[in-house]
């Protein structure tokens, strides 16, 4: 009850009405007022914040970060036209296109813009103000003639456009040349400064600001739905078709002025529909029958797939449209991490989780057959599909750099644009998960789902089928990998107390090796010459060649020795590939354990106990249930024992 009565206060603080003159003293102190759409949409994304990444990477937009993963690019090309347009440069009198596979992201885009709209009027930033009663929330600024506005703009306030046929109607006429004047019973013609104004927020629901045309059938769909038409119950009172107050201006594109207008599959509506938008992104203004150009100040935005937009370019009747269009393609998410986001923000929006157990690793071997399928195979010897998934995903690769994250993404021609959708792989996930009696789903039962699931997907054909099971084979090796480390991992006691161990004795002799100095025995207190055994059998777990040792062992010197300097402790994650050569060194000394301890059938007391062990800290520490902690260990048993 309190928060209700906190929301009354706070939309009562949204009433705000007053007259011209008072809104232009506001326009005054504050010029931003009177901004124009494309503004609006680029300050409420920069007041959102903007953090900046790597070089040659695109910024993270935080307007989008919270819902949209792995699309930097397309969203970058976004921002840029918001940008441009904000300033008024040419580009905003274009229709922003979004074309991509279905399940790309396309939508959510617009969607998040429409919201942020609503959200952002509500702010004292983003407050929006209107002539009381008009039908296309006129900026009030219009009031102001032609002849005055160059004055203005010397003064920072930038006029454009002209009042709607409404307005214009209301302003020439006294309250007592017409009956129930919207402006009140004392308004005399061309009174400017007594026109009230209002602060409008923006909504799609009340349709302000924010309109939205969907296609239908071209032979019963009405061009009214998006220009307004005649309202035939007023031409008895007022005589003429001609007369504004005989005409419903309610069209999508009416009462999206100011705002934002969505096509949803634009490329599907009918010539006559396409045809407004010709003079509505060039000239920004509405054609409607009876009326003089009407001015309309508003973003337009729509999406469609690659199949429509290939048409539609092919056809020469749309060349005059297709001139009036930015094309920004959205193509799939190639980063396994933001797959991984994101599956995680689908499921939360259900209560599923509450009542069934997503085991770790299950999302992102899930990712990892979605983001294979729209790779493209690589021309870079010694490149493989798994290799470049890795790097794309931001991880070491040995003999690969960031440079030749550049050269594949360079040398691809529809990267993303095919493959295997994020609603494909929720909507399978959600099979598994609902299904009676299960109370954990783990990475197995996932991909068995994803295979099932490629029999009911008319639109894959046998070709792809194969290759789809395939990238389901290999992203199972994947899964084969992560999962062995993590039972030996598991296995391991007290594993960073050890690791750090094994690491500073590593050190040691590495450090006497390249510095020509013997090592100090601990316990002996002789001097002796550095263990090559020992750095040999670390090194050669991640493919050190004898040749390359002296190098790989004076960079983790420089590493060491650059960390001291900024006052940063080494430790054995601080290098990806000595981290995974440490691992793997341990891993490697209890294989045999792991081994014997898993696939025992009956296993002794002994082995029960380190079982338990196991689970309980898989349980603890890596986010397992019981039950897909015991499905690990005896799945990791029968891979040992092949």
């Amino acid at each position: 009850m309190e928060r209700l009565s906190q929301y009354r206060s706070e939309e009562e603080k949204l009433r705000w009405e007053g007259t011209f003159a008072d809104y232009f003293q506001m326009v005054k102190k504050n010029p931003r007022l009177g901004r124009l759409a494309h503004a609006r949409i680029f300050d409420m994304i920069v007041a959102a914040g903007v953090e900046p990444r790597g070089e040659n990477e695109p910024p993270e937009y935080r307007f989008f970060s919270s819902e949209l993963f792995g699309l930097d690019k397309p969203l970058q090309y976004v921002v840029e036209y918001f940008s441009s347009a904000a300033q008024r440069l040419e580009v905003r009198k274009r229709i922003l296109l979004l074309m991509g596979p279905v399940g790309g992201g396309k939508s959510t885009i617009v969607n998040m813009l429409k919201r942020g709209l609503e959200a952002y009027t509500r702010t004292d930033e983003g407050a929006v103000y209107a002539i009381v009663g008009c039908p296309m929330h006129e900026e009030p600024l219009h009031l102001i003639p032609e002849v005055l506005r160059p004055e203005l703009e010397r003064d920072g306030i930038y006029i454009e456009g002209d009042l709607c046929p409404h307005c214009r109607f209301y302003l020439e006429r006294s309250a007592n040349e017409t009956p129930n004047h919207p402006w009140g019973p004392e308004f005399r013609r061309m009174d400017f400064e007594r026109v009230p104004v209002r602060r409008i927020v923006f909504s799609e629901k009340h349709r302000t600001g924010i309109g939205t045309f969907t296609p239908s059938d071209p032979k019963s769909q009405d061009i009214a739905e998006l220009v307004g038409g005649i309202d035939l119950s007023t031409i008895g009172e007022v005589g003429v078709e001609s007369d504004p107050r005989a005409y419903r201006f309610d069209g999508e594109l009416n009462i999206a002025n100011r705002g934002m207008m969505e096509f949803i599959e634009m490329l599907k509506c009918d010539e006559k529909f396409l045809y407004v938008l010709l003079t509505l992104s060039q000239e920004q203004n509405i054609k409607t029958g009876r009326f003089s150009m009407i001015y309309a100040d508003e973003v337009v935005v729509s999406h469609t797939n690659e199949n429509e937009y290939t048409a539609f370019v092919g056809n020469k009747k749309s060349e005059a449209l297709q001139d009036r269009i930015i094309l920004i393609k959205v193509p799939y998410n190639l980063r396994v991490g933001d797959e991984v986001r994101i599956y995680e923000k689908l499921l939360r929006q259900s209560n599923i989780l509450a009542t069934v157990h997503v085991a770790p690793h299950t999302l992102r071997v899930a990712s990892v057959f979605a983001v294979l399928s729209r790779l493209e195979p690589p021309k870079k010897v010694g490149m493989s599909l798994m290799r470049k998934l890795k790097l794309y995903d931001g991880q070491d690769v040995e003999g690969f750099t960031t440079k030749d994250v550049r050269e594949l993404q360079e040398e691809t021609t529809r990267e993303g644009m095919d493959g295997i959708s994020p609603r494909y792989v929720i909507n399978q996930l959600s099979r598994a998960l609902i299904r009676e009696g299960v109370r954990c789903i783990n990475p197995i039962s996932a991909l068995r789902v994803l295979r099932d699931g490629l029999d009911q997907h008319t639109s894959i054909s046998k070709q792809d089928r194969e290759r789809y099971l395939n990238l389901i084979d290999e992203a199972r090796r994947e899964y084969d990998d992560m999962a062995k480390n993590e039972v030996q991992r598991a296995f391991v006691y007290s594993f960073e107390e050890a690791a750090r161990t094994l690491l500073n004795n590593y050190l040691d002799n590495v450090e006497a090796y390249c510095n020509r100095q013997k090592v100090r025995d601990p316990i002996t207190d002789e001097e002796m010459d550095p263990d090559e055994k020992l750095m040999r059998a670390i090194e050669e777990q991640i493919g050190v060649t004898e040749n390359a040792k002296k190098t790989f062992r004076e960079e983790i010197l420089i590493r060491m020795a650059a960390m001291a300097r900024k006052g940063q402790k080494f430790d054995y994650t601080s290098h990806e590939r000595l981290r995974e050569a440490i691992e793997r060194k341990l891993f490697a000394d209890l294989k045999d354990v792991v081994k014997i301890t898993t696939s025992a059938k009956t296993p002794d007391q002994e082995q029960l106990r380190k079982i338990n062990d196991v689970v309980d800290r898989l349980v603890a520490e890596q986010g397992y249930c019981g039950v897909c902690a015991n499905e690990l260990l005896r799945y990791v048993g029968t891979l040992l024992n092949r």
